[in-house]
């Protein structure tokens, strides 16, 4: 069995492939250091930068964009609005203006909660639009979505695993599945995903953490501190745990009834 591991998007990543008939592991690590290099609100240059920096006219976008763009509509229309691309502005209002190692900066005055995303976005044709003064963040769902191709991208048996956003492809080195952690135990997956989404690993203060609320432009308040869900595909998984972690514990379960294939909360 081949394993990668190295540090991109934020934290620590993996791979592990047993079938040889895809691309190498090394190859997936340079993709997604050049998806991370595109999409990186961090960086003036990239891709999503100059997207935001158009906004309230018509751009060309690359394939990739335009996936991911497509992928955060949908994102809010699975999630009743929960999981919303443009609350860029309040997560900058709450003082992560930049890479999480550089520290956060000064909090100011949270923006006004965005409108519902179809109306800040459109998407055809290899084109694209953001309304004037609205930007965005494509944060987790990237992530997952990264997952999900580098998953096809790598062959018929192996494991994506981007900082706890994963896919497990095949059946593994026994023929049992791929083992991986799940909340408080050890799980074991034949093409399928999991995501965890959490308010601990990236706080700077009292209430001041990533997950922002769209509701009220502003750090989540919920009595969960991390969500882990499995579901068909890495981007789904981190759609409905993000879900599950804004709703809190009294509406989260029944939320994620008969969508995730299974979850666990802390």
């Amino acid at each position: 069995m081949e394993h990668r591991g190295f540090t991109a998007l934020g934290g620590d990543c993996e791979l592990f492939r047993i079938d040889l008939g895809g691309g190498t592991l090394a190859e997936g690590e340079a993709w997604v250091r050049q998806m991370h290099d595109r999409f990186t609100r961090f960086s003036e240059s990239s891709e999503l930068s100059q997207f935001n920096a158009s906004a309230g006219d018509w751009v060309e976008v690359s394939a990739e964009m335009d996936a991911l763009l497509r992928e955060s509509l949908r994102a809010f229309d699975v999630s009743d609005g929960l999981v919303h691309a443009a609350t860029l502005p309040a997560l900058l209002a709450a003082g992560y203006t930049r890479d999480f190692s550089l520290g956060s900066t000064p909090t100011a005055m949270p923006p006004p909660p965005p409108r519902p995303l179809p109306e800040l976005l459109s998407v055809r044709d290899g084109k694209a639009r953001l309304a004037a003064g609205a930007a965005i963040d494509l944060g987790g769902i990237a992530k997952g979505w990264m997952a999900d191709r580098l998953a096809e991208r790598l062959g018929d048996n192996c494991l994506v695993n981007l900082c706890g956003d994963l896919f497990a492809r095949g059946s593994g080195e026994t023929g049992e599945g791929w083992p991986v952690g799940f909340g408080d135990r050890s799980v074991l997956l034949k093409d399928m995903a999991a995501a965890t989404s959490g308010v601990t690993k990236r706080m700077w203060g009292p209430g001041l953490h990533h997950l922002i609320d769209p509701r009220t432009s502003r750090p989540a308040q919920t009595d969960l501190h991390e969500v882990s869900v499995l579901a068909a595909t890495a981007t789904d998984a981190e759609i409905y745990a993000k879900v599950a972690l804004l709703k809190g514990s009294a509406d989260a379960a029944k939320w994620l009834e008969g969508r995730a294939m299974g979850w666990s909360f802390v």
